[in-house]
């Protein structure tokens, strides 16, 4: 606390009337200098994560038949290969008719190029399903093991219990744990965001990551440890139900299971997100609260940053909507509403759409000419039969008249 002092100022941390030294003469009392253990933890789990996708994730993609997709392969080309890595992946219609003329190629010609080397660029089904098995797997340990330690306590069933004796509440060791893991694990998140496969929602998801570690750290600092592992508890009950999904969508054979984890994750989704969080959690946070104490700067803030994963809720229950929707009326699951889906996939079932137009395309010339070769044939013949028929008809009135 010595660094940055003014940030610091018990009143933007602490209820009035309490200081960090009533804080810190109680026995396990969250400190502030705590978070720390939570950066080497970060780094744990990123080197954690390549062992479990080089170990554990390819033999559970072998177990649920995942297969790459096939991709076509580009053409050397130095000139479009120096523009696409230096300027831009995606030419403006200017630049294709620059690189026409130094290339010697054609617009679709170019277009089919940029298009090819994009989808060479875009993840793999086994990147994605390393990432949606890694999350799986700690998400799942984290809601059991958050729920082992918060099934027995008062709190977990009556929300007024979190201000019970605040903000000199001292906090077990299970729970300390509790916070350090999900601290570490977000951070982790956010420092590979760079390097993990970018979605439709990467902005909102970047925004939840942020949200959520200023959530941990701010709660652990003023002590709101108790509604904080409820609300760590509440998306995690969600959240690996959504990784366990996208395995199986990246699998073979398993179209069913995926669409019924969905449903379920969906069904659970709407719950947690729109019905018990704000009405437990916001409401706890927002109302419960002033009755022990007025309120000060990090009540606004910590309230602030829970209206904003509120938000973020809305805006992902409404794909999920959308999702549920074409499910109910077409009895499938469209996967361009899904989370999952990437940024590009939009532009990479275009390309896929434009080449089945040129295969169909290629297709209809040869059934035309085919077709062609019939008609000309059918009408020889039809000509030749005419001929003949008209040539007996002559000959037979020829005879009647002799």
């Amino acid at each position: 606390m010595d660094l940055l002092p003014d940030l610091w100022r018990h009143e933007y941390w602490l209820p009035p009337g309490i200081t960090w030294r009533d804080m810190e003469q109680m026995q396990e009392c969250p400190r502030p200098r705590d978070l720390l253990f939570a950066l080497p933890l970060a780094l744990g789990f990123i080197v954690l994560r390549l062992v479990f996708d080089r170990v554990v994730a390819p033999p559970l993609g072998r177990c649920v038949g995942l297969r790459n997709r096939l991709r076509m392969a580009v053409a050397p080309s130095t000139k479009l290969e120096s523009f696409y890595t230096q300027q831009n992946r995606q030419p403006s219609q200017s630049d294709i008719i620059s690189l026409m003329a130094q290339c010697d190629k054609t617009q679709r010609q170019i277009e089919t190029w940029f298009r090819h080397r994009r989808n060479q660029d875009r993840p793999s089904y086994t990147k994605r399903f390393c990432e949606a098995c890694w999350r799986f797997f700690f998400y799942l340990i984290a809601f059991l093991a958050g729920l082992a330690t918060l099934i027995n306590k008062s709190w977990f069933w009556d929300q007024r219990e979190c201000w019970t004796g605040y903000p000199q509440q001292p906090i077990e060791r299970a729970h300390f744990w509790y916070y350090q893991l999900e601290l570490g694990f977000y951070l982790s998140l956010l420092l590979c965001v760079s390097v993990d496969v970018k979605r439709k929602d990467f902005k909102e998801q970047v925004i939840h990551h942020i949200a959520t570690i200023f959530l941990l750290g701010f709660s652990y600092c003023s002590n709101y440890v108790r509604i904080g592992t409820l609300v760590m508890l509440l998306h995690d009950s969600s959240d690996f139900l959504l990784e366990s999904a996208k395995m199986f969508n990246y699998g073979t054979g398993w179209r069913k299971t995926c669409d019924t984890l969905f449903v379920i994750f969906a069904a659970v989704f709407l719950v947690t997100r729109l019905v018990v969080f704000p009405s437990k959690i916001i409401h706890t946070t927002l109302v419960l609260s002033m009755e022990v104490f007025e309120p000060f700067a990090g009540y606004y803030f910590f309230n602030i940053l829970l209206m904003v994963l509120q938000a973020l809720h809305v805006f992902w229950a409404v794909l999920i909507l959308r999702m549920a929707n074409k499910f109910l009326f077409l009895g499938k699951l469209d996967k361009d509403e899904r989370s999952d889906e990437e940024s590009e996939e939009e532009e990479d079932d275009k390309g896929e759409g434009e080449e089945k137009d040129e295969e169909g395309e290629c297709c209809w010339e040869r059934r035309k000419d085919a077709l062609n070769s019939k008609l000309k044939m059918l009408s020889k013949s039809f000509v030749l039969n005419n001929l003949t028929n008209h040539r007996a008809a002559i000959v037979s009135k020829m005879r009647k008249a002799r």
